[in-house]
């Protein structure tokens, strides 16, 4: 099987560019929006008005709008044709400590005071909150220090005949690669964009575009009892980024073919490598054991780690919200609150953990800015070589489990207990011998951290986490 950082080879090209806010051009009518920023503007100014009219202390207010369309087809024929729009108003409302919130639809004067009166009702019989106040006025970004050159809006003109089109060709390609290839589960295009505005009485006015679109596949491979599926899919902010869907359903081909022939393996304790887009599970999992609400509900097994070693020496994790055109990027996080590169690991050892303001409250420390979760994270090893690739990777794991599928959820956070379903490919003196389905791999997310003995030079990104993949010294599989 080849490595599964294909290359991203243009699909096509398109005559558009980069607009990092609502308010350039071109006109939200160009872009598929049905109301402009400004109109935004004045709709949450209006709400802010009017929770403060009736006695709020403080005030936020957040308008959203997203649109988009998904086509999905099987075996050449179209199956499915969604085109999605909707659209938001949320008002938070303070009285002293006590919060309460209420959303609507209707963007209508009378519906947003009908809904600021009703967020003003809930916290009227709200328990009192200290810690639930808006951000500290002093972590709030302001508009002229709030970045709009991140480039994470690109309108993806496409009709839903242009789709199907692409979406087909996607399964095709996938289909011609080998006559063992029987049937489909079908492939898919999705083209998905959205833009808001939100202010609150702390000071903080902002907004931006963003869009999102894909293009997947899923094929079968043999007949029978022996039938494997396997998957593959490319997501960018701009469409003319996406792989070349002959490209995606070749790979997604591939991987299915692969999995042929798979057999049972006898339990045993050994080391385990993750493949990139799994790694990425992993770092995912560190993520949510070191956010603000495990770590105040002490429902994390790792409790009290800021300063502490939780990875090998050689294992470092940055965030930056300011890549472009990245999928965890943003000028400020889901309160409007400042955000900024830093080191989250250095030398295996966490250097701060991720808050928002209530947690931060809670936990008597300053918000990091991850209200609404993590930016982009880079996980990276001291010890990884440029020539690192996967076919160095099953080198270095010598004889042991591939793995490149898990099922279930497996994972106890409070305990750190992992135990998830697998399938993959059994590795003998650093080459595939063959594939292997329904075994269960356990451990200990503690010790699995520790254990990260190599980090490939194969480095993929998953939505907002990039890395290559994971060796880990060993694991408990479960097998026939």
């Amino acid at each position: 099987m080849n490595n599964p950082n294909m290359p991203k080879t243009t699909a096509r090209k398109s005559a558009h560019s980069p607009v990092s806010s609502p308010a350039d051009a071109p006109t939200q009518a160009e872009k598929g929006f049905a109301y402009s920023r400004a109109f935004f503007e004045g709709l949450v100014d209006s709400a802010l008005k009017h929770a403060k009219k009736l006695g709020a202390t403080d005030a936020a207010a957040h308008a959203s709008e997203g649109c988009g369309l998904s086509v999905s087809v099987r075996l050449g024929e179209l199956e499915n044709v969604e085109r999605n729009r909707d659209k938001s108003l949320g008002i938070t409302v303070h009285i002293g400590l006590r919060r309460g919130n209420a959303s609507t639809s209707d963007f209508s004067q009378q519906a947003i005071e009908q809904t600021a009166q009703a967020a003003f009702d809930i916290a009227r019989f709200t328990a009192e909150d200290p810690f639930s106040a808006l951000p500290d006025e002093a972590d709030i970004a302001q508009p002229p220090e709030q970045r709009t050159d991140l480039e994470l809006f690109f309108p993806w003109a496409i009709s839903s005949e242009e789709a199907a089109q692409l979406a087909i060709i996607t399964e095709a390609a996938a289909l011609k690669v080998d006559k063992r290839i029987s049937n489909s589960e079908g492939a898919g295009v999705s083209a998905q964009q959205s833009h808001f505005f939100s202010a609150h009485t702390h000071g903080f006015r902002g907004g931006y575009a963003s869009s999102r679109h894909s293009v997947s596949v899923s094929p079968i491979a043999g007949k029978g009892q022996d039938m494997q599926r396997d998957s593959w899919y490319s997501s960018q902010r701009d469409a003319t980024e996406l792989a070349a869907p002959e490209a995606i359903g070749r790979y997604a081909a591939e991987r299915a073919l692969s999995r042929l022939k798979a057999r049972k393996i006898a339990t045993t304790e050994c080391p385990v490598l993750f493949e990139s887009p799994l790694a990425a599970g992993l770092l995912g999992s560190f993520v949510q054991a070191i956010s603000g609400g495990s770590l105040y509900r002490k429902s994390t097994f790792l409790l009290d780690s800021l300063g502490k070693p939780v990875f090998p020496k050689h294992i470092d994790i940055l965030e930056d919200p300011f890549v472009k055109r990245g999928k965890g990027s943003s000028p400020f996080d889901d309160e409007g609150v400042r955000v900024q590169p830093r080191s989250v690991v250095e030398a295996g050892k966490v250097q701060g953990y991720f808050l928002g303001s209530y947690s931060a409250r809670k936990l008597g420390l300053k918000t990091t800015g991850n209200a609404g979760g993590s930016h982009n994270l880079i996980l990276t090893s001291r010890l990884t070589r440029p020539g690192d690739n996967l076919d160095a990777m099953l080198e270095r794991l010598g004889t042991g489990l591939f793995v490149t599928e898990l099922m279930g959820s497996g994972v106890n956070y409070v305990t750190g207990d992992y135990s998830r379903g697998a399938s993959g490919f059994w590795v003998e003196n650093g080459r595939i011998a063959y594939p292997v389905h329904e075994i269960t791999i356990a451990g200990n997310m503690k010790a699995m951290l520790k254990g990260i003995v190599a980090v490939g030079a194969d480095s993929y990104n998953y939505g907002a986490k990039t890395v290559g993949s994971i060796l880990i010294k060993t694991m408990k599989v479960a097998g026939s």
